[in-house]
């Protein structure tokens, strides 16, 4: 079965997406660093080719070979976490493989194997999605896409000015329905009672 969020989670994360930056002392429609955020919680963030000397085979292989197949993971040593990312995503990409896992760190979502007894991943498909909607709330929540919408930005401007990928942008410009709403706002607002009705003399 597909998963779904929990009624009410899409307003609970732009409220928690909003405290975040007000603890930050960051305006709600501003750019947010998650590098900056991570600094905020507490929680380290290591590139992956930082684990060269280390692990130096799976380095290579998901730096150089299949740069896809790995994003981003928190490692927990107790109750502590470290976030390793792959360093040679894109700025834009990076940015939303950090948020995703500090959605997880702020949604306390537990911590569990990365893979099961026969060696396959597993991931519980409901916290993924709620990961994925709370980063995308952090870079860029309504009031921010409605923001875009107001001045009129490309989605390629957007993603310059917020530093994360298109689709991301995309995403949230589509989930929010920010256009369409700056829209029919507009058209409200230039509407006059007496536009439709018939005089009669």
């Amino acid at each position: 079965m597909k998963a779904t969020l929990r009624r009410g989670f899409k307003t609970e994360a732009d409220a928690i997406a909003l405290q975040i930056r007000t603890e930050l002392a960051l305006g709600p429609i501003v750019p947010l660093d998650p590098l900056q955020l991570a600094r905020h919680l507490a929680v380290p963030v290591v590139g992956l080719r930082e684990m060269t000397d280390a692990c130096p085979d799976a380095v290579a292989y998901f730096t150089r070979i299949d740069t896809g197949a790995f994003s981003a993971v928190t490692v927990f040593d107790g109750s502590a976490r470290v976030i390793i990312h792959n360093d040679t995503h894109s700025p834009g990409r990076q940015r939303s493989n950090l948020a995703h896992e500090l959605a997880h760190a702020l949604l306390l979502h537990p911590a569990a194997p990365a893979l099961n007894a026969l060696g396959c991943r597993e991931w519980d498909a409901t916290l993924e999605l709620e990961a994925d909607w709370l980063g995308g709330t952090f870079l860029i929540p309504d009031a921010a896409a409605l923001s875009i919408a107001r001045r009129g930005m490309t989605d390629e401007q957007a993603t310059a000015y917020y530093g994360v990928s298109s689709k991301m942008v995309r995403f949230r410009m589509n989930v929010t329905a920010a256009r369409r709403r700056v829209q029919r706002a507009r058209l409200a607002s230039n509407f006059h009672p007496d536009q439709g009705r018939h005089h009669q003399t």
